[in-house]
């Protein structure tokens, strides 16, 4: 089994505080960053651009995993590469061509995230498993932080599993929407490697940020 990692979301960080929030979050142990990117189009809320990702970046050594839910993604790839994602995680139906995005990120030599939304089915993704380096599942309908987990979802992370095993494949398998201390443990339990959380970590225990990635750790 991969070792449980956690990637915080900055969506739930204070704003205002940004740089000092990143430093925080390496300090409690985050073993990245989430970065969600919001155009108002594809999702429908904005949220940050290449620019603030480029300044956050030297507030830490840590990866940053930017989930971009965009549209058209594929002519922002680059600037979002620039500006220091180390993952580059895309949503099959905001490119015209999910292979020719797959490999302009591979061209950039930055990993490879693929995104499920909830009503999404592994199928769209099936032949291209073995290029990429993540897929992430939605457990919640993208767009806005502290929405409530969809357990209905997990059947998508044991289908993966099976798939991972039977083809010797080693794609990172993380989750992203409503993960608390509660459902951390089915979602990894079913297969999910690396969560994805940021109310749960910013403001359970009083904001006791590295008590609340200890504990989503745990099985």
């Amino acid at each position: 089994m991969k070792k449980i990692q956690i990637s915080p979301s900055i969506l739930s960080a204070d704003f205002s505080q940004l740089g000092n929030e990143i430093k925080r979050l390496e300090k409690a142990g985050a073993d990245m960053i989430h970065v969600d990117v919001m155009d108002g189009h594809f999702v429908p809320n904005l949220t940050i651009g290449p620019q603030v990702i480029k300044a956050l970046k030297k507030h830490t050594s840590i990866p940053f995993d930017v989930h971009l839910m965009i549209s058209p993604v594929h002519k922002y790839i680059e600037a979002y590469s620039d500006a220091g994602a180390d993952i580059i995680t895309i949503h099959p139906e905001a490119t015209e061509d999910l292979q020719s995005s797959i490999l302009r990120i591979k061209d950039l030599n930055k990993k490879v995230g693929v995104s499920l939304n909830p009503e999404t089915k592994t199928d769209v993704i099936l032949n291209f498993l073995n290029q990429i380096d993540l897929v992430l599942i939605m457990s919640v309908n993208p767009g806005f932080g502290g929405q409530k987990f969809m357990p209905e979802v997990l059947i998508k992370i044991k289908e993966l599993k099976k798939i991972q095993k039977k083809e010797n494949l080693s794609f990172d398998i993380e989750i992203d929407g409503g993960i608390n201390f509660d459902n951390s443990k089915t979602a990894i339990e079913a297969g999910a490697n690396i969560l994805v959380s940021g109310t749960t970590i910013f403001k359970e225990n009083n904001g006791n940020i590295k008590k609340n990635i200890e504990t989503l750790k745990e099985v």
